[in-house]
């Protein structure tokens, strides 16, 4: 029998303190924190769009049939991959605690006794990078293509493993209002993909992060969307942090990105809808590494059965991750990354029984297995993008990481500011 325990706000750093790698998944939005153990159930979802959207209706049945004590809904945790075609991984957790928003303390923070001889492999290279961003540009000129989002990784390998639990603690130290996660991955084609330590076979695989992006949330006959699109680097300076802020704000290129992430989202709502509130400017957001360019949208769902993973799969991808339109982007991010995505700009969420939940944009995260970690970064790319601007976004936004891990920012070719 499984059970769901709700614990008082208080309590939320004893949750983050019980994570284990390997069993256990773990969302910090700032509004709640969910750790979920065990596994009473999983879907087994093979890839494909047609499978994929059956996924709500199979969720809702095995919900149905997965009963928490007490008469509260169970609830479904787990990973949706950017590729349809790739399995999502879901499951029915045994117990699943939740407690208000986690707070923690900026001087327990571990730096880096683990990472002092570390190894690092950029793929694809920086040059390598920036030509795929030209190419992209070049294909804007003829009028099919509007958007495309290009992103690239670092391949980490340590001399010791990966302490999972500590890289969540600091990653939910440094990005207090963003949504913080881990989710327990089964070993997959991936492990060929970015070829690990041989040592690692054994060894639980993470996918964990940091993300400043909502996709959706639903309570009730609620929801509430946050696209993010137009980014800068943060500066440790505040007069020029503040300049870079307000650059963003009123740069043309990045409120051009901006309003087609908006308009995608807007369009993929509506049909859901009795009443959708779209905001006619956005607004800036921070993290600990970035500025976004950000729009909260919300609304009232016409039809109270629609569940918060029917609404994640009905704006999955939006054009923030991926491009417009979604078909030639896709294409052309097949063309141009060399290597698989995984769950990389997919989502990482709950639902329970009654069809309220929160799924994530999967950003600002990487794969860890034994000694080693890939993580991920993007950047959107539209006519008037820069190469040597794009590979300059992605240094930055690989620093939620690196920064978690208590490594500087490498000053090497690998990650180079321009």
């Amino acid at each position: 029998m499984v059970n769901l325990e709700t614990v008082p706000a208080a309590w939320a750093s004893e949750l983050i303190d019980t994570y284990e790698a390997g069993s256990s998944f773990f969302l910090a939005s700032p509004q709640r924190t969910l750790l979920a153990k065990g596994e009473a159930a999983r879907l087994s979802v093979q890839g494909g769009a047609d499978r994929l959207k059956s996924l709500p209706q199979r969720v809702a049945e095995l919900l149905a049939r997965t009963q928490f004590s007490g008469g509260t809904p169970s609830v479904v945790v787990g990973a949706i991959p950017f590729d349809p075609a790739k399995p999502a991984e879901l499951i029915v957790p045994q117990t699943a605690r939740w407690a208000g928003r986690l707070e923690l303390r900026s001087e327990v923070e571990d730096k880096r006794p683990d990472a002092s001889d570390y190894k690092l492999r950029p793929v694809p290279e920086p040059e390598v990078y920036e030509r795929s961003v030209s190419r992209a540009v070049t294909r804007f000129q003829k009028g099919d293509l509007h958007k495309v989002v290009l992103g690239r990784t670092l391949h980490l390998t340590l001399p010791v493993k990966v302490d999972v639990r500590r890289l969540l603690r600091n990653l939910a130290r440094h990005n207090p209002h963003g949504y913080t996660f881990a989710v327990n991955l089964a070993p997959g084609e991936a492990r060929a993909a970015w070829t690990p330590d041989e040592t690692n076979g054994q060894e639980p695989r993470t996918l964990i992060g940091a993300s400043p992006e909502l996709l959706v949330t639903r309570t009730g006959g609620r929801l509430k969307a946050n696209p993010l699109a137009g980014s800068a680097p943060r500066s440790s300076d505040p007069v020029e942090d503040r300049r870079r802020a307000e650059a963003l704000l009123a740069s043309a290129k990045d409120r051009h990105e901006h309003a087609l992430v908006i308009e995608a989202v807007a369009d993929a709502l509506r049909p859901y809808c009795s009443r959708l509130d779209v905001p006619d400017e956005p607004s800036l957001v921070q993290t600990s590494t970035m500025w976004h360019l950000s729009t909260v949208i919300t609304g009232e769902l016409s039809d109270p059965w629609v569940s918060s993973l029917e609404l994640a799969l009905a704006l999955h991808p939006t054009p923030a991750i991926c491009g417009t339109p979604t078909d030639l982007a896709r294409e052309t991010i097949r063309d141009s990354e060399p290597f698989d995505r995984g769950f990389f700009t997919g989502a990482v969420g709950w639902c329970d029984a009654n069809g309220d939940g929160e799924w994530i944009v999967t950003i600002r995260c990487a794969e860890v297995e034994g000694r080693e970690l890939r993580l991920f970064a993007g950047a959107g790319i539209v006519a008037g993008s820069s190469p040597q601007a794009e590979l300059a976004e992605t240094s930055a936004k690989f620093r939620t990481l690196l920064q978690a891990m208590g490594l500087n920012q490498p000053q090497s070719a690998a990650v180079r500011e321009g």
